[in-house]
């Protein structure tokens, strides 16, 4: 499976945060989607299916990648969702700095902002309903969802994550079962069921990327590098 964020959207270019808002991709964003596909194509990679959140710069990104694959239709699902961002949906950094001062440098979160928790829940769910439809022999997965998402599945996973570009993302494997391990998830009860595997960082070489340095939506109350060394760039 590869996890993918999506192409940038009007809110990234303005770096305002977005949660489960709605703004649509930038002709830029879409430009972006073209050339993941491409590259996609040039890694000779078999898709057996592409998979999106229901928001509309996920799906988009998620259609554009189909047509130029050859592979659909999108299957949307509400629960690939980015996390509600609570009371900074719309905000942008300096916004919020002004307003919770020090929360985003002590990667604190709003009252309203969805728990962890329940991002990885549902966001789980949503990877074993992709999993369970997969013919093993069809290829694998394409899943595009949103920065927070992919973080927050890193996290659980038990890897230290970094920022997330628009169309970078993850490589995810599944593996027999074995003794438990930071970097693997059971798809299931029980001792039998395969497991979620973290694999590498897709890197999207080649992808025109914004100059704006957009917010990169994160689940908060764990630093991590990358956070750090841009934080003047914030």
């Amino acid at each position: 499976m590869l996890l993918l964020r999506h192409g940038q959207s009007e809110w990234n270019a303005l770096r305002r945060w977005q949660g489960t808002a709605d703004p649509p991709l930038t002709a830029l964003g879409r430009r972006q989607a073209r050339t993941t596909a491409d590259v996609l194509v040039r890694l000779g990679v078999s898709f057996a299916g592409v998979w999106a959140s229901d928001l509309q710069r996920a799906e988009a990104t998620a259609s554009i990648l189909s047509r130029r694959l050859g592979v659909g239709p999108v299957v949307t699902d509400p629960r690939l969702r980015e996390a509600h961002a609570g009371e900074w949906e719309g905000l942008t950094p300096d916004e919020i700095d002004r307003e919770w001062p020090g929360y985003l440098s002590n990667h604190q979160r709003p009252p309203r902002f969805e728990p962890f928790a329940a991002v990885v829940g549902r966001v789980t769910d949503a990877i074993r309903a992709v999993v369970a439809s997969l013919d093993g022999d069809a290829g694998a997965a394409l899943v595009v969802a949103h920065s927070g998402v992919i973080r927050s599945l890193i996290r659980h996973l038990g890897a230290v994550d970094g920022r997330i570009p628009n169309m970078g993302g993850v490589w995810l494997g599944i593996a027999e079962p074995s003794p438990a391990s930071s970097a693997t998830l059971r798809l299931g009860p029980g001792h039998d069921r395969p497991e979620l595997v973290l694999g590498d960082m897709f890197d999207p070489a080649g992808v025109v990327v914004s100059g704006v340095d957009a917010p990169g939506e994160d689940p908060g109350d764990q630093s991590d590098d990358a956070d750090a060394d841009g934080a003047e760039q914030r």
